[in-house]
C-alpha cells in the first residue's frame, strides 16, 4: 500500500509539535521542493503554515496570518497565547528569545559569512548553515532573576510557575540552573519581524548595556529573510 508521506509528516508535526532537522522526513522536506510544496499546500488548506527557519535545529507549524484571529480573538479581546500562557510568561518568553536567539543568530550569520569566504569558487553556491547547538548559549537563572524578576511578577513566580511552564512546552531547557534553548524557542517568533522591534525597542538598550547584543544591520535581516 502506498504511503501518503505528506500526510504522515503533517500528522507527526501536529502530534509532536516539532521535529529535528535530522529526521528522515524533515530532511526530505528541506531538499525536495515538490514534497515541500505539497506539504505547505496541505497545511495552508487547514489554516496552517510551515516553520522551517534555515538556522533552526527544528521545524514546526503555526497558524497562517489569515487564521490567527479565529484562534486568538475571543470575546472581543486578543489572547496572548493559545497555550494557556499568562501575559507575564509571554513577556518572559520574549525576553528569553531576545537573550538567547538574537545573539545566537548573530554568531550564525557571522559564521556563515566566514564559511562562504573560505569556500573555493567551485563550491561558492553551496550554503553551509552553522549548527544551532554550536552557536546557542545559555543564560544563568540567577542573572535572569536579578535583571527581570521584579518586572515579571517576582523571582518566586518566575521560578515556580513561568520557567517550569516554558520548559514543559519545549521553549527552554533548564540544566544546572542555566536556561538553554529548547526545541521551540527559535520558532516561537518570526525573526525578520521580531528582531527589528527588539533591536529598536525598549529591550535593546538594556541588552547592549550587558554586552549581550550588538546592532544587527538591516542588510543582515534582509539577507536572512530572503534565505
Amino acid at each position: 500500500m502506498n504511503q501518503d508521506h505528506a500526510a504522515r509528516l503533517i500528522a507527526r508535526l501536529l502530534a509532536l509539535r516539532y521535529l529535528p532537522r535530522e529526521d528522515k522526513e524533515v530532511r526530505r522536506l528541506l531538499v525536495d521542493a515538490g514534497f515541500r510544496d505539497e506539504v505547505e499546500q496541505r497545511l495552508a488548506a487547514s489554516g496552517l503554515r510551515l516553520l522551517a527557519h534555515p538556522f533552526s535545529a527544528h521545524v514546526g507549524i503555526a497558524l497562517t496570518r489569515e487564521c490567527e484571529s479565529a484562534v486568538f480573538e475571543q470575546n472581543d479581546t486578543w489572547q496572548s497565547s493559545n497555550l494557556g500562557l499568562p501575559k507575564d510568561a509571554v513577556a518572559l518568553l520574549v525576553i528569553l528569545w531576545a537573550l538567547i536567539i538574537l545573539p545566537k543568530r548573530e554568531r550564525q550569520l557571522s559564521g556563515e559569512a566566514t564559511q562562504q569566504e573560505e569556500q573555493s569558487e567551485m563550491f561558492e553556491t553551496v550554503k553551509l548553515t552553522p549548527l544551532a547547538h554550536e552557536a546557542s548559549r545559555g543564560i544563568a537563572e540567577n542573572l535572569l532573576m536579578e535583571d527581570y524578576g521584579k518586572l515579571l511578577g517576582g523571582k518566586a513566580r518566575l521560578q515556580q510557575f513561568a520557567l517550569p511552564q516554558l520548559s514543559r512546552l519545549g521553549f527552554i531547557e533548564r540544566k544546572n540552573k542555566v536556561i538553554h534553548e529548547g526545541p521551540l524557542l527559535d520558532l516561537a517568533f518570526d525573526y525578520a519581524e521580531m528582531a527589528p522591534r527588539i533591536l529598536n525597542g525598549a529591550l535593546s538598550d538594556l541588552l547592549k548595556q550587558r554586552g549581550i547584543l550588538r546592532e544587527v544591520t538591516l542588510e543582515e535581516l534582509h539577507n536572512e529573510e530572503e534565505s
